[in-house]
């Protein structure tokens, strides 16, 4: 439904922006066949033990945030975990570039501020498509802020090349992210007859599992959280 008014269908999935959303859709794909799609395959194309100790370093750097979040939702056995895996992955893991961690018993969860707020009862909002970013919604899009911007560690590090350090993690976070959802994005593009409302399904259902750290779903799909 590229435009007019919101179907009913969209309204009871808590999207009344639809339209716009359908519109915003369109827009991130062009950008992303314009600037990155190229560097996603070009990725994609290195090695499996690059990309593997890339992804590792990155979860590793995500880790003291991962932690605080840990904290703020009082679970200190997750916090304990998240801990344990910085010491050792830092260590032992070469900076990172190895997971030992999760051979001797502490897996990688991730947290992040959305979902901590969700954790303590603020809903989600409505259904939001964030341009470049993509799906989202007011809670979870203040969350990302509020974890790029406050409760990483890294920003209270004063350092010359500070800024390209920001903007250099950050793309390398989002060029792992495309390459790891790369096929099951394609898949889904390929095969269902609405991609809009499909990938809008498929966000919905990860965030609540998220949310829910894996639990099993109480009542109906999507909570009220």
């Amino acid at each position: 439904m590229p435009g007019g008014a919101t179907s009913p269908e969209a309204l009871a999935a808590n999207d009344p922006y639809e339209p716009v959303n359908r519109q915003m859709l369109v827009l991130n794909q062009r950008l992303d066949d314009i600037f990155f799609r190229r560097t996603v395959k070009t990725y994609r194309s290195l090695p499996d033990a690059m990309r593997t100790g890339m992804h590792n370093i990155l979860r590793n750097l995500a880790s003291p945030t991962i932690f605080v979040n840990d904290v703020l939702q009082a679970q200190p056995a997750r916090a304990g975990q998240t801990a344990a895996r910085f010491v050792i992955n830092s260590s032992m893991g070469l900076g990172g570039i190895f997971d030992p961690a999760t051979g001797i018993g502490a897996p990688y969860h991730g947290e992040d501020f959305g979902q901590t707020l969700a954790w303590w009862g603020m809903g989600e909002g409505p259904y939001l498509m964030l341009p470049l970013l993509g799906p989202s919604n007011p809670r979870d899009a203040a969350g990302l802020a509020i974890d790029t911007f406050v409760l990483d560690p890294t920003n209270y590090i004063h350092f010359k090349q500070h800024f390209w350090w920001d903007a250099g993690r950050q793309y390398l976070n989002f060029l792992d992210l495309r390459a790891q959802s790369f096929e099951t994005l394609q898949g889904i593009e390929r095969s269902s007859v609405d991609y809009y409302a499909a990938l809008r399904n498929l966000y919905r259902q990860v965030r609540e599992a998220e949310i829910r750290n894996g639990a099993p779903a109480k009542g109906e799909n999507f909570p009220d959280f």
